[in-house]
């Protein structure tokens, strides 16, 4: 068993002009050019970062009427992050998938999300640094609507990547390019579709099609970053098990150059690997769904998720995945005050305190959730180790 022992609290950051409360980073955002993340260095001419990956983010309309402020006529999602916070500021750079549009008003839930951009507020005050936008829900208020998501999310200050309002935009945009502590990231993320909805030009929403991101792959090598991120939506929904056209598709793009998979859409958990040095692959990680992280799905395996935290180590002649685990999550929805509410909790951190819940069938519910993506995981499994919570600390279980 190896063991890295990561402070529950995080690590206090300075605030930087996108706001990143709780990070130990400072980020300064140039336009044409890499966003770069200064971390403090070791020392030392090895680089480590770690980068967070949850699953999706939705905004049914229970979760929407759970964040209003009826006297006010605001909306707040704060606290829906609060125990899970610590965890995310911990990373040196975290991403989401943003299943909603921040479209405006009327604020509905499915078929056709629209949540308020204090959702994102949220997202990033509790330590998200970046959003995925490309999902099959991104056209859900049409072209409008994704314009103003991403004005919005411009406007908060927070990255986002997988749609664009128009060529020139992609063009300049695409693909991300993050710097953090000497470590350069290409970041793509591409869907399958959107729920038949058409996308007339000038908006774009990056589409899963092969020569698409075969050229969008050659591009980002020609930025010589030293890890490619590519996140799909794609997966058959409620299956926990890869389809084979992931499973072809992921071969596929390991063998373009791409480094690191992570998938959303299926809203359970599928499997990790990490490929250490095999007969096909070596140094190369994918997970294959992350679950919700949020949201008001209710049958089996929905009520919660996974974030996926991923190590990378550069040396003066080489750069490696040098760590991958995972910690699971479950959607905590308690009444208080007569009104639903919707928390987070990282499982491990919670699964030995019946006392914090106030109804024991949640907690047993929690309990359930957490032996069955265990049975799973543990199973199906390469080279991912469980992050588990022990006096303080969460400590890598492999």
């Amino acid at each position: 068993m190896s063991v890295i022992k990561v402070n529950s609290h995080g690590l206090q950051g300075v605030l930087s002009i996108i706001n990143l409360s709780g990070k130990r980073i400072i980020i300064t955002v140039l336009i044409f050019l890499p966003v770069i993340l200064n971390g403090q260095g070791s020392g030392t001419h090895d680089q480590k970062i770690f980068l967070l990956f949850t699953g999706d983010i939705m905004g049914h309309d229970s979760q929407i009427s759970a964040a209003v402020n009826y006297e006010s006529k605001t909306y707040d999602y704060n606290e829906v992050f609060r125990y899970i916070k610590p965890v995310l500021t911990d990373a040196d750079f975290a991403t989401a998938n943003l299943e909603v549009t921040l479209a405006g008003p009327p604020y509905k839930g499915y078929p056709r999300f629209s949540s308020p951009a204090a959702l994102a507020v949220a997202c990033m005050d509790a330590g998200i640094d970046c959003l995925l936008t490309a999902n099959n829900h991104s056209a859900d208020r049409n072209n409008e609507g994704i314009v103003n998501t991403i004005n919005r999310l411009d406007s908060i200050g927070i990255l986002h990547t997988g749609m664009f309002p128009d060529k020139s935009a992609r063009d300049s945009l695409q693909p991300l390019l993050i710097g953090i502590n000497g470590i350069s990231i290409a970041l793509l993320n591409y869907t399958y579709g959107t729920n038949g909805i058409p996308i007339p030009p000038p908006e774009i929403v990056n589409i899963l099609n092969k020569s698409l991101i075969i050229n969008d792959i050659e591009k980002a090598k020609g930025m010589k970053p030293d890890v490619m991120v590519l996140c799909l939506h794609w997966g058959t929904e409620y299956d926990t098990v890869p389809s084979q056209s992931q499973t072809e598709l992921a071969d596929f793009f390991f063998s373009k150059g791409i480094d690191i998979i992570i998938g959303s859409h299926p809203h359970v958990i599928q499997k990790m690997i990490w490929y250490r040095d095999t007969d096909r692959l070596k140094n190369k990680v994918i997970a294959y769904s992350l679950g919700n992280f949020v949201s008001n799905q209710k049958r089996p395996k929905t009520d919660g998720g996974s974030i996926v935290r991923i190590g990378v180590t550069k040396t003066d002649s080489s750069v490696i995945i040098s760590d991958a685990g995972f910690y699971l999550t479950w959607v905590y929805t308690p009444v208080e005050k007569s009104r639903r509410r919707f928390y987070i909790l990282p499982c491990s951190e919670f699964e030995d305190k019946p006392e914090f819940f106030t109804n024991p069938e949640d907690y047993a519910r929690m309990l359930k959730f957490i032996n069955e993506s265990r049975s799973m995981l543990y199973k199906q499994n390469i080279g991912f180790g469980e992050y588990v919570f022990d006096n303080g600390f969460w400590l890598l279980n492999n």
